[in-house]
């Protein structure tokens, strides 16, 4: 029997079905145009500095980001129903609706309904409840934040072990100051992919948003966590600004013998959203996945897939 979250899915799936890519982009050009001029500001002024999606320019009409959604939203209608379905509880199915249908209609009201404010980022206790002994693998660790919201959340005696991966090593540095007072921690200059190679990046608006760019001015060796890491892994979160799927095809082994939790940022490039739960699931079928929400009310951002 459906409730609220199964119609609203089923009615927006619906209505983006019969539309053509072109009228999917019109109404979101039409939309976009109706909210609030400070409001479009914040959108463009967003999505010209992180421009992971797509060019906009109200001034010159350019709309490149909306047609590219309206693509993926058209194209790829089979993968979002997927993902619907493998959900394993309705405040990820809600979830999923609200950015779709932000995407779509700029529908902020369900976007808000879904911003966490319990739980730290990537560490949310119902699905979480209880993290001991860990080998921690932190793939974009940046200055230690994410350890630090693990610590405050489980204590101290939440892990044996933790990497910190983090190809900026000026962002090693801070880290390094921030976690002084705890142990066992292996600081890892190095970009994490698909396999041992030379990596260019680039150092974006600020130190957190680092990426693998092939015309990248600095260079650091990229590795694979089934060859640099030769332990059991028990719980590996992945932020890198759109080499995640890069990351994941490189830890296959440790992902289909020993099942470690993921916490994995499924935001930074247009199809991250159904293609890495569908990466997970296709390595071992066996895990269920979640979504989380820690982004803000405007545009989708911070979208963590939780596979357990």
């Amino acid at each position: 029997m459906e409730n609220f979250i199964d119609t609203k899915f089923k009615k927006l799936i619906e209505e983006i079905n019969i539309k053509g890519i072109y009228d999917i982009y019109t109404n979101m050009v039409r939309t976009f145009s109706r909210l609030n001029i400070l409001t479009q500001k914040s959108i463009e002024d967003f999505l010209t500095k992180f421009k992971y999606w797509g060019e906009i320019s109200t001034i010159n009409c350019n709309y490149e980001v909306f047609y590219n959604k309206a693509s993926i939203l058209k194209n790829n209608l089979d993968d979002y129903v997927w993902l619907y379905n493998n959900l394993q509880d309705y405040k990820s199915k809600y979830i999923l609706y609200a950015i779709l249908n932000n995407y779509y209609n700029f529908d902020f009201i369900s976007l808000k309904n879904c911003m966490e404010g319990i739980y730290k980022h990537y560490f949310d206790l119902e699905l979480l409840p209880n993290l001991k002994n860990e080998v921690f693998v932190d793939v974009g660790a940046y200055i230690g934040d994410t350890v630090k919201d693990m610590i405050d959340t489980y204590g101290n005696d939440c892990y044996n072990k933790i990497y910190c991966y983090e190809m900026c090593k000026e962002n090693i540095e801070k880290a390094k100051i921030n976690l002084e007072n705890l142990k066992n921690i292996v600081y890892k200059e190095n970009a994490v992919v698909d396999k041992e190679k030379i990596i260019s990046y680039d150092i974006g608006k600020d130190l957190s948003a680092t990426k693998v760019c092939v015309e990248g001015k600095k260079t650091v060796m990229g590795v694979s966590l089934d060859e640099d890491i030769k332990e059991c892994i028990t719980s590996i979160k992945i932020d890198i600004e759109g080499g995640e799927i890069d990351a994941i095809n490189g830890m296959k082994n440790h992902i289909i013998k020993e099942r470690p939790k993921l916490l994995l940022s499924v935001y930074h490039n247009n199809t991250d959203l159904f293609e890495i739960p569908e990466l997970i699931k296709k390595l071992n079928k066996d895990y269920k996945l979640y979504l989380r929400y820690y982004g803000g009310p405007i545009f989708p951002t911070e979208i963590v897939l939780v596979c357990i």
